[in-house]
């Protein structure tokens, strides 16, 4: 539920709140040597395994917002923006640290809901919280999130590894949390949002709000050594494919058909005249996987998704880089694949994004 103000809120305090997080989370296991509490966290590395390191900004207004995400929402999506990157690599995620700038108006309880949210993204996969920070804010919510993993070494997935002939893979579906975030928005009535849909959109505000991190999926790749070169989908499929063929200086080709969308983002689109295909490439904060795939390796790929329950589709090719990025219609006419994923300090972004590659 959207956040709504508490009739008693309790004035939040930094070392009250480092205290209560202490004694909700600061048991942990035996490779952590001092976590919350101290200066600095204290941990034994993984033996023969490289350690893995990402971290997320979160700016309240532009990466979430309090009237359509509760503060359990927030803190989940957030852990799990780390969590995808960690999948990425084909590592394990081990250990969580914390920063916030928290305004005036926010509680106690608020930021422990949060906290709530976050721990509940990372325990699954034996995520421990060891450390952070807190600041006042005089510009609404700040939330940065540091994940620390490890993955054997020499088995880090990169984006760089990709070769031409290699197949193209994607997880689950893409474009649900961007429709998501459009049913959300129009209920609390945003004014460039779509207008609300009658049908139940659950499933679509599910996947904006708490979506799944492909950690056992990643580490899978990473282990068996099926996957030549990998990347999650946070940004949009069009951009993100576009890192993948940078970093590994080649081309692609991309099937319209073969793109993995889901029935209830098909049925938002039909009903709001939008075109599925455009709502998939351009939909950020899917957080699945894509990865390339030597053509030797495709029948164990499938294999491994159907064992960890996991959709794999494959939607496309890697080409030689002079062939460039390029899409086939349903028609089998190439087009040039255009460019409709979120870059920051665009100014022009929102409105490419919402032009039609097949228009």
């Amino acid at each position: 539920m959207p956040h709504s103000p508490s009739r008693r809120r309790t004035p939040l305090r930094e070392f009250q709140l480092i205290e209560a997080l202490h004694r909700r989370y600061g048991k942990t296991g035996p490779n952590v040597i001092r976590g919350i509490g101290d200066d600095a966290a204290v941990v034994t590395p993984v033996k023969n395994h490289e350690m893995v390191v990402t971290t997320d900004l979160l700016v309240e207004g532009v990466h979430f917002d309090l009237k359509t995400a509760s503060f359990e929402d927030i803190g989940y999506k957030a852990a799990v923006a780390n969590l995808s990157d960690i999948a990425a690599m084909g590592a394990k995620p081990n250990y969580l640290l914390v920063s916030l700038a928290i305004p005036r108006s926010q509680s106690a309880s608020e930021m422990q809901r949060l906290y709530r949210g976050l721990m509940l993204a990372c325990r699954p996969y034996g995520v421990e919280l060891v450390g952070g920070d807190t600041s006042a804010s005089r510009h609404g919510l700040f939330l940065n999130i540091v994940l620390i993993g490890s993955v054997p070494v020499g088995c880090a997935l990169t984006r760089g590894g990709a070769q031409a002939g290699d197949l193209l893979y994607l997880t689950g579906t893409i474009g649900d949390s961007l429709a998501g975030l459009r049913v959300l928005s129009a209920r609390h009535g945003h004014k460039q949002s779509l207008p609300p849909v009658k049908p139940s959109t659950q499933e679509l505000t599910r996947r904006h709000l708490r979506p799944t991190p492909r950690v056992e999926m990643g580490q899978a790749l990473s282990r068996q050594r099926l996957a030549t070169a990998a990347i999650d989908v946070s940004d949009g499929l069009s951009g993100d494919v576009r890192h993948i063929c940078t970093q590994s200086r080649v081309g692609v080709e991309i099937e319209v058909d073969a793109l993995p969308i889901s029935a209830a983002l098909r049925k938002f689109a039909g009903m709001n005249k939008q075109d599925p295909i455009d709502v998939a490439l351009q939909g950020g904060e899917d957080y699945e996987l894509l990865f390339t795939v030597a053509p030797r390796s495709c029948k164990k790929v499938e294999q491994l998704g159907r064992k960890v329950d996991c959709l794999v589709s494959c939607i496309g090719i890697i080409k030689p880089v002079s062939y460039g990025l390029r899409i086939k219609d349903q028609s089998g006419v190439l087009h040039p694949l255009p460019m409709l994923s979120y870059q920051h300090f665009s100014a022009a972004h929102n409105l490419h994004r919402e032009k039609s590659w097949s228009r």
